[in-house]
């Protein structure tokens, strides 16, 4: 599958120009294959792109404008839905893409399928299994972070009265270096 981005190359606009390339540069940083086709060049390419945006995601005056992507010919979105599944780091899922191995998309999918024991669970194992069940067995843990001494509570549980979020910072950051030294 080769992902399709639908570019002007003589934009006069520079938010244009820049939506382009943010992109493209995207695209070519994380080696995904993809094929820049340009509308302002080629007649045929714009038609298509004007075609198959579908009608919801058109703007008021029925012109989308570049840069707009595709999967093939199924439609993904434009640069403020890039944008957007970016941001949320589910950029493969937006291009209909399955995440390279080794990438933290794949990890992260990996390490949802652990079971409350920590084992990972069978190849097969629903990661919405392994979160159900792990709702249940876990209601009431809580998880455990780098304490030197277990025996002093979270901060959170020594929350004094009239204290402000700013002071409780200072507070923990001077605990911090107390440890440190």
């Amino acid at each position: 599958m080769v992902i399709k981005v639908f570019v002007a190359t003589s934009s006069g606009s520079i938010a244009i120009r820049k939506k382009q390339q943010e992109v493209v540069g995207f695209l070519e940083a994380n080696k995904i294959d993809f094929k820049e086709l340009d509308i302002a060049g080629d007649e045929d390419n714009r038609r298509w792109m004007r075609e198959n945006v579908p009608g919801e995601k058109k703007p008021q005056n029925g012109i989308p404008l570049p840069p707009q992507i595709f999967n093939e010919e199924q439609y993904c979105g434009d640069f403020e839905s890039f944008f957007s599944a970016k941001e949320e780091n589910i950029i493969y899922s937006f291009l209909g893409l399955a995440p390279p191995p080794g990438s933290k998309v794949a990890e992260a999918t990996e390490e949802t399928s652990a079971l409350p024991n920590g084992e990972l669970g069978g190849g097969e194992q629903n990661t919405t299994e392994g979160t159900d069940s792990a709702e249940v067995s876990g209601k009431d843990e809580v998880p455990k972070e780098d304490n030197e001494d277990a025996d002093n509570p979270p901060e959170s549980e020594v929350k004094q009265e009239g204290t402000t979020e700013e002071e409780e910072k200072e507070e923990a950051e001077e605990e911090e270096e107390a440890e440190d030294s």
